[in-house]
């Protein structure tokens, strides 16, 4: 009777031990709608996770994640939104070539083209920021290439717009970054019995 008391136990306790790791290897879940990205017909729509820092702080929280719209001009939200005071700085995610550092329509906007991505390349573009450097410039990942403005921004707070496209296609930004780069779920503790 013991025994048979003693080998249910072990196989709970390892049972236990394989959910928990398959729990802490598996991928982290989706942090927002993901939905078909927009992108252009023809062109790959996977995107490598070569993001090596997140534009600003080290974890900043996302204010609105990314909501790809139905069709080219419905409404959606084509980036996500990190809140940042500013003067904060901003980052380049990879590695990769100035392609514009100005003003659009006021705000201040830099777009990087990520090198290696393909043709036409991943670019990452940022905003509202005042620009720390010119176009052509190469960045490498982590290296400051602005700062959050105090205006110019979407949202009710100040925050940066981070977006992702390649050619005229959105894309969701955080798939640039690596799983141990995102924030995980909650900590889930799992019965014995």
């Amino acid at each position: 009777m013991r025994a048979k008391r003693c080998v249910r136990v072990c196989a709970r306790l390892i049972l236990l031990v394989i959910v928990t790791a398959t729990a802490l290897l598996a991928p982290p879940p989706p942090l927002f709608a993901a939905g078909a990205p927009l992108a252009d017909p023809g062109l790959p729509a996977t995107v490598p996770a070569i993001g090596r820092t997140w534009p600003v702080g080290l974890r900043p929280r996302v204010l609105r994640g990314w909501e790809p719209p139905a069709t080219v001009y419905g409404p959606g939200h084509r980036g996500v939104d990190l809140a940042a005071p500013a003067g904060t700085p901003v980052r380049a995610v990879a590695p990769g070539r100035v392609a514009f550092a100005g003003r659009v329509a006021g705000r201040g906007v830099i777009s990087v083209d990520l090198t290696g991505t393909g043709d036409p390349p991943l670019r990452t573009t940022y905003e509202p920021v005042t620009a720390a450097v010119e176009e052509g410039e190469e960045v490498e990942p982590g290296e400051v290439i602005g700062t959050v403005d105090a205006s110019g921004s979407h949202c009710t707070t100040t925050c940066v717009h981070w977006g992702l496209r390649r050619g005229e296609g959105y894309l969701n930004p955080l798939s640039l970054l690596p799983p141990w780069l995102l924030p995980r779920g909650p900590s889930r503790l799992l019965p014995l019995t």
